[in-house]
């Protein structure tokens, strides 16, 4: 990483040394300047005929995995501000635990891609894992470089560095590192990030050949303290001067959390080449273009969870004085091609086949000390082969679009299908949408191995298919409609069957679970930003009703039902902000208010040795609401949501640079602690963090 970090500090202070000013236009809220600069050269006419030749930023384009093309976009807006943290993309629905790097509790469950083997475990170490589809291409008429900068918690920083050239018309390089370092402002909460990526995308001058890939090495470590302990929890909640007074100048440090020995590391890499020729190129004679391709996927990832010494919160440990080590690797090797029919009448067709060699596990068997002598394998691994289709037609505002994929041979299961239907008539749009998937559960759930005793299992391949955890089946619904300037409103009822979990067992335990009814979701949208001059309004306001999510669970022969699917009813984010031109159209000024609320709902918690979030059982429930305050302002349990959140900001367009400085979590500085992100977790406090986003045009 640290190699990796000195290169693309080299390579930027090469580019900044020939960084030019100009290069800008009005788009939004930006502002148009490509004159009054600083002339040093004795050949003024031939400095202002090349000033003028300089291109448009509509000729930077930025180009995703689905050939979809957008261009840089240096503006001042609303959602640039939402963009501007750690993920580098707007986190609506998204709690973060209390470091800059930490996890997130999900408000609004994450839909992912979709896929036909299981995932790779450790899914809340993912939210910042670049995959495939989070990989972009570039085609620039000049070197172009991005700084992203911005302040974390005590001492640390983030830095995401960015350079691409085209060394001619037709081949772009690029090259970009993301690093985040945060101390916390708990004990042993330090979180070291770092994602590192490199793309290429040529195409020959005939244009028959095209080729995009990428190379991508991940590393995310972050040191877990367990959450507040019950010592913590008491100083935490009853505002104990020694901790919380002034709540400005709180020492979270001094509050006692359950362990200061661990820390766990998600890794990754991945070579990505994706590349097609056209054996029939269309013409102005020919409206059909036929080309064959290849893609190939080569992912490594591991997950490793290290503790000097072991904690009772976790049950019993094989290594009763000594470190724990648990470690798990995944490696993928997949291969896919392609045919490409696009005819001018009928609209573009992908068949596909593919095939893809997995390799899953531990270096070790472990078997277990009960009336069954179980045994856990070390490995899942093998191969599958999948078919696949996508159709996409556009006719006089018409969209016509359905894909689809399936394995037909290996050990797994799966297939996915999605199609969609819309229609935009100049300010008015609305698609219509269905879909149906079965995946395997993730990897954690079918096979894990720890030296804590009761983190073991295997539900995969054993020798009772009975007990095997079956296939998540997903069905979906939904329609977009929106109105051009005025309001996005989306809707979609979703039903899943075999949802599998983790939860807490009657040792308090974590394990996995899998539901054996019907989860059904109802969920609506509206996002909506109006501008009255130069103040502006947006809203995001997310709506959720679950059904038919209840289960029992049991302890000591007492039966208790409670939810497997937890989200919130009520997500909001709304802002209210000024935005105009200053000192003669030379700083664009944006300030205003953001106001975050979510209902109260039971919390999803968060496990350290698995790196998952698990429902919390009744007891646990019971637990939490149990640690009251004890302040004069009466007994207060402790709240997941029902609370508001606020954040103030102050943020500037200075040509191609944006400057943010915000308040974060302003209400905290009055708060009476007793929120809380997950359960043992605090939210973050109050504070002023500031950054930048600054483009170069060479």
């Amino acid at each position: 990483m640290k190699k990796n970090l000195v290169f693309i500090i080299i390579l930027l202070i090469g580019s900044l040394a020939f960084a030019q000013e100009g290069n800008e236009e009005e788009i939004g809220g930006g502002i148009t300047t490509n004159k009054e600069r600083p002339d040093f050269s004795k050949n003024r006419s031939a400095r202002s005929k090349k000033a003028k030749s300089k291109p448009p930023i509509t000729d930077y384009r930025i180009i995703d995995l689905k050939n979809d093309t957008t261009f840089v976009d240096t503006t001042l807006t609303i959602q640039r501000d939402y963009n501007f943290n750690y993920l580098r993309r707007d986190d609506f629905g998204l709690q973060p635990i209390n470091n800059v790097g930490q996890t997130y509790n999900s408000l609004i469950k994450v839909e992912e891609e979709d896929h036909l083997l299981p995932l790779f475990g450790a899914r809340a170490r993912h939210f910042n894992f670049l995959e495939v589809e989070d990989i972009k291409y570039y085609n620039v008429p000049t070197p172009l470089t991005e700084i992203y900068f911005k302040t974390t918690f005590e001492q640390g920083q983030q830095l995401d560095a960015f350079f691409t050239a085209n060394t001619s018309p037709r081949l772009n390089l690029s090259i970009a590192y993301k690093g985040n370092r945060s101390l916390g402002k708990y004990q042993h909460a330090l979180t070291s990030t770092g994602n590192f990526r490199a793309t290429a995308n040529y195409k020959t001058k005939n244009d028959r050949y095209r080729i995009k890939t990428h190379f991508v090495s991940q590393d995310l470590l972050n040191e877990e303290n367990g959450g507040l302990s019950a010592v913590g929890l008491n100083q935490y909640l009853n505002n104990t001067e020694e901790f919380n007074e002034p709540a400005d100048f709180a020492d979270r440090g001094a509050i006692e959390v359950n362990f200061e020995n661990a820390e766990n590391i998600l890794l990754g890499k991945r070579f990505y080449l994706n590349h097609g020729y056209s054996i029939i190129k269309k013409t102005d004679s020919s409206v059909t273009d036929i080309s064959i391709g290849h893609i190939l996927d080569i992912t490594d990832k591991s997950f490793q969870f290290d503790q000097d010494l072991a904690s009772d919160l976790f049950g019993e440990s094989y290594e009763v004085s000594g470190a724990l080590f648990d470690k798990v690797a995944l490696e993928n090797f997949s291969n896919q091609l392609f045919l490409d029919v696009n005819n001018d009448w009928l609209g573009k067709l992908r068949m596909n086949v593919g095939t893809s060699d997995y390799n899953y596990g531990y270096n070790t068997i472990v078997s277990l000390d009960d009336d069954a002598n179980t045994t856990i394998t070390n490995r899942i691994k093998g191969n599958v082969y999948s078919v696949g289709a996508a159709y996409q037609k556009n006719y006089k505002g018409f969209q016509l679009a359905a894909n689809g994929m399936s394995i037909v041979s290996g050990d797994f299961d799966g297939n996915y299908i999605n199609a969609s239907a819309g229609y935009q008539l100049k300010d008015y749009g609305l698609q219509l949408g269905i879909s149906t998937k079965s995946t395997a559960p993730n990897y954690n759930f079918l096979l894990y191995q720890s030296d804590y005793v009761g983190y073991n299992w295997q539900n995969y391949n054993n020798t009772d298919p009975e007990k095997n955890f079956k296939n998540i089946e997903t069905q979906k619904i939904q329609a977009n409609i929106k109105v051009k300037n005025f309001a996005n409103l989306e809707a979609s009822y979703t039903t899943t069957d075999n949802y599998t979990f983790f939860t807490k067992n009657a040792d308090s335990l974590t394990v996995p679970e899998q539901f054996g009814g019907s989860i059904n979701l109802l969920k609506f949208k509206l996002t909506q930003t109006l501008n009255f001059g130069w103040l502006g309004l947006d809203n995001t306001i997310v709506y959720q009703n679950v059904n038919g999510a209840t289960s029992t669970f049991e302890n000591e022969g007492v039966a208790r039902e409670y939810e497997v699917y937890n989200v919130p009813d009520i997500v909001t984010r709304n802002s209210v902000y000024y935005q105009d031109h200053w000192f003669k159209k030379a700083l664009f000024l944006q300030a205003g208010v953001t106001f975050k609320y979510y209902s109260e709902y039971d919390a999803d918690g968060y496990d350290p040795v698995l790196s998952e979030f698990y429902v919390q059982n009744p007891e646990e429930i019971d637990y939490f609401d149990d640690v009251d305050k004890t302040d004069e302002a009466g007994d207060t349990t402790q709240t997941f949501g029902g609370f508001p959140q606020f954040d103030i900001f102050f943020n500037a367009k200075i040509r191609q640079t944006r400057i943010y400085f915000k308040v974060e979590n302003f209400g905290e500085a009055f708060s009476q602690n007793n929120e809380f992100s997950a359960p043992g977790y605090a939210p973050r406090d109050a504070v002023i963090r500031f950054g930048l986003v600054w483009n170069f045009f060479l």
